[in-house]
């Protein structure tokens, strides 16, 4: 990481004074390449524009950089409160108005204990860097965010209208020779939803809520459309 990057991240993180480089190297290669993004907005500045405070801070497309950078930096328990830290598909900016998110909404779990928060995003980058969704193609990345009442982490997803990825429930509205003809509105029923993966993935036994993007833009809350 470059002086500049470390800084950044000091800003709202427990940091080593001499973070080590992660590790490189063609060995131990991910499918596809990385960011982990911060957004510090415990110090806001008057009338700044709103993700003004998001910056990248490293690619990484190998397993041992990986876990170079999550022990040593990426981890929501050396965030100060009012802060993110973002893992997105490399090329993806973790904002409602980047073309891949822009028609796209999110899963989202609650969390009072530091700890469980840190164990629900330690999963989920590993299920993401190690393609562990059968619909990955429609996944953007992962947001932990640490407040001071209530941390949450969310799972971003490209399209919000793609009910069968998102994890609606099927409807069996006949059944005839020992088959259920099952029905969803406008969409195919997929292999595995992305919101029943990702509940599994992390151990969370209660319903967890889905909201659009587009809503949270007219209306700047989370309305949710469904859960599972």
């Amino acid at each position: 990481m470059t002086t500049e990057e470390v800084a950044a991240v000091k800003e709202v993180a427990a940091v080593p004074a001499a973070a080590p480089e992660p590790e490189t190297g063609s060995k131990n290669k991910l499918e596809r390449r990385w960011t982990f993004w911060l957004d510090n907005q415990s110090k806001p500045k008057q009338g700044a524009a709103w993700g003004s405070s998001l910056r990248t801070v490293y690619t990484f497309d190998t397993v041992q950089e990986f876990w170079s950078l999550y022990e040593h930096i990426f981890k929501p328990s050396k965030l100060t409160g009012n802060a993110d830290f973002h893992l997105f598909k490399t090329g993806i900016e973790p904002k409602w108005e980047d073309p891949e998110c822009a028609n796209g909404g999110k899963w989202t779990v609650s969390s009072n204990r530091k700890a469980n928060l840190e164990t629900m995003w330690l999963e989920t980058l590993m299920a993401l860097i190690g393609e562990q969704f059968d619909d990955a193609e429609d996944i953007c990345g992962v947001v932990a965010s640490v407040r001071q009442r209530q941390d949450k982490i969310s799972l971003w997803t490209k399209t919000a209208a793609n009910e069968a990825a998102q994890g609606m429930h099927a409807k069996a509205l006949e059944i005839k020779e020992g088959e259920c003809i099952f029905k969803m509105v406008g969409v195919s029923i997929h292999k595995m939803s992305i919101g029943r993966k990702w509940k599994d993935i992390i151990d969370v036994t209660d319903k967890i809520t889905y909201s659009f993007h587009d809503d949270s833009r007219r209306e700047r809350s989370s309305k949710g459309r469904y859960n599972v």
